[in-house]
C-alpha cells in the first residue's frame, strides 16, 4: 500500500516534523564519512573515519569560529535525546494517519 501526502496541511506537519528530527540527527546521530576509497580492478577498498555526530565534527572543524561553536554547544545541553525522538514519533504518526485518510486542503 502506498500513502500520498498532499496539502497545505501535510506540509506544514512534515515542516513541523523536521525541526526535531534535525536536532536529533545533527547532535545524536553518529556517521562514518568515507575519507578514502581504492579500486582494485573490480574490486573496490573503502577507508572510513570514526563515526561520529555532524554536531562533533563542527565543533573539531577549524573553520568554524568560536562563536557559533558556542552558541551550538548551548544548543546541545537543552537537547534531550529520549524527548526528541518521543517527539518525532507522534508528528510521523499523525502524519500517517493523515495520508491513510486521504486529508488535503
Amino acid at each position: 500500500m502506498y500513502s500520498r501526502f498532499e496539502g497545505q496541511a501535510t506540509c506544514d506537519l512534515l515542516n513541523q516534523l523536521y525541526e526535531p528530527l534535525r536536532a536529533y540527527i545533527n547532535y545524536f546521530q553518529p556517521v562514518m564519512v568515507l575519507i578514502e576509497k581504492e579500486r582494485n580492478g573490480a574490486k573496490v577498498k573503502k577507508k572510513y573515519d570514526k563515526a561520529k555526530t555532524p554536531y562533533q565534527r563542527v565543533l573539531e572543524s577549524p573553520d568554524v569560529s568560536e562563536e557559533v561553536k558556542s552558541r551550538l554547544r548551548e544548543e546541545y545541553l537543552a537537547l534531550n535525546p529520549a524527548a526528541l525522538l518521543r517527539e518525532i514519533d507522534v508528528r510521523q504518526r499523525v502524519l500517517w494517519r493523515l495520508a491513510k485518510e486521504g486529508t488535503s486542503e
